[in-house]
């Protein structure tokens, strides 16, 4: 039966949502915290999301030895370390220590992912594949529109009042009032250590069955023949499909509260438009769900996802304030299908060679690193509008044609 494994997985997208989505209110925090600019306060998502790049490959091999029930429980196990890691650094304003802290994080989440998302794809059959992932994403953006508003009632109470007190503050004064604003994420990322510790000990526990991947996918790639890059072209237009995703679903989540503030709006509401957006998903996702594969083929809705972020791009760009920011957390509608498409129609056929394919889409995920980075360095030069519009709408354009010809390269598909 399909359902008690999914639901499992359901979970385990819950919890890594939950920390993932984190990262949009962490760039406000930090850079109060740590008296950052905002280049130096992106490299949160940076090398939360470069851990995927370096660890993707990695975790593919882990996986195969350990398969993927022990593979899901060391994942919780190490990113339970750096939850411990970052809550000790940022307690001690080390900064360099805190971004450590979130890449041991982002490296154990490397491992569920690879693992998580071919196993929703290939339980059942393949074309269904992207209702499947978009229910694991409904749980995941659930988490991810809960997280802004739990850590900004713990960490990020009264910011416009605290930052105007920093300003006005001096010398010691100001360490002190720096240290104990610091120091409020301290025994929240011990609790959510506590927690990841005993999700790995209920998945190594559990039912949850382990699936062959080379079983469940077999098509040409079951001849015998050794991983050839070359004979699946339509892997690597999705690895940059996904790049492009990441960037821009990260830019929509985690920068549009530095996009607001572009505005002039108040930090107490800026700190919660990270929550718009993944509003916005779930509402995209509810979306997929009662219409793929039903009425509207996988692929078909990609590419009408991508003309749609296109349009919110432009959009954004010739409106201003508030109706701009609305426009930037629409987008997360237009992206809520696109991993749910772009992954199963990249791993399609790729038989015992799916965990390294998941593995290179993976560390696609770096998309998430650089994109937002990206548009801190741009909006020191150009208007902070145009800076999105310069990134976003060439990957939605891309994202649309993948989903139009792109998945069919090298395939014999009708």
């Amino acid at each position: 039966m399909v359902f008690p494994p999914l639901a499992t997985i359901a979970i385990l997208f819950f919890i890594f949502g939950f920390i993932t989505w984190l990262n949009g209110p962490l760039i406000t925090f930090v850079r109060l915290a740590f008296s950052l600019d905002d280049v130096n306060a992106f490299l949160v998502p940076m090398v939360f999301y470069f851990s995927y790049f370096f660890l993707a490959l990695p975790s593919a091999a882990i996986l195969r030895r350990t398969g993927m029930k022990k593979g899901m429980a060391l994942g919780f196990s190490v990113m339970a370390a750096g939850a411990m890691m970052f809550g000790h650094f940022t307690t001690q304003r080390y900064y360099a220590g805190a971004l450590t802290g979130l890449f041991v994080i982002g490296s154990g989440l490397a491992i569920l992912p690879t693992a998580a998302n071919p196993y929703a794809a290939i339980i059942g059959p393949i074309s269904g594949a992207a209702r499947r992932i978009a229910l694991m994403g409904i749980c995941n953006k659930f988490a991810g529109f809960l997280a802004p508003i739990v850590f900004g009632a713990i960490a990020l109470r009264g910011l416009d009042d605290f930052d105007g007190r920093v300003k006005a503050s001096v010398g010691a004064e100001r360490e002190a009032l720096l240290d104990r604003f610091a120091a409020q994420v301290y025994w929240p990322y011990m609790a959510m250590a506590v927690l990841l510790l005993i999700m790995a000990a209920w998945i190594l526990y559990s039912r949850l069955p382990d699936i062959a991947p080379e079983e469940a996918n077999a098509a040409k790639a079951d001849d015998g023949e050794k991983f050839a890059p070359g004979r699946y072209p339509h892997l690597w237009l999705g690895v940059a499909a996904l790049f492009l995703y990441v960037g821009v679903e990260v830019l929509a989540g985690d920068a549009i509260g530095v996009y607001g503030d572009g505005f002039g709006l108040p930090l107490d509401q800026t700190r919660l438009f990270t929550s718009w957006t993944l509003f916005a998903m779930l509402a995209g996702y509810g979306a997929g769900v009662l219409i793929t594969p039903r009425f509207v083929s996988q692929q078909s809705y990609l590419a009408l996802s991508g003309a749609a972020g296109a349009a919110l791009c432009l959009l954004a760009y010739v409106t201003q304030g508030y109706l701009s920011v609305v426009m930037i957390a629409a987008l997360g509608f237009a992206n809520a299908m696109m991993w749910p498409a772009i992954f199963p129609l990249a791993i399609a056929g790729l038989g015992r060679h799916t965990h390294r394919g998941s593995a290179y889409l993976i560390m696609a995920i770096a998309g998430g690193a650089l994109m937002p980075w990206w548009f801190a360095l741009l909006k020191q030069y150009i208007s902070f509008q145009l800076a999105w519009l310069v990134l976003a709408l060439p990957s939605y354009a891309f994202i649309a044609y993948y989903g139009l010809h792109g998945y069919r390269a090298g395939q014999e598909r009708p």
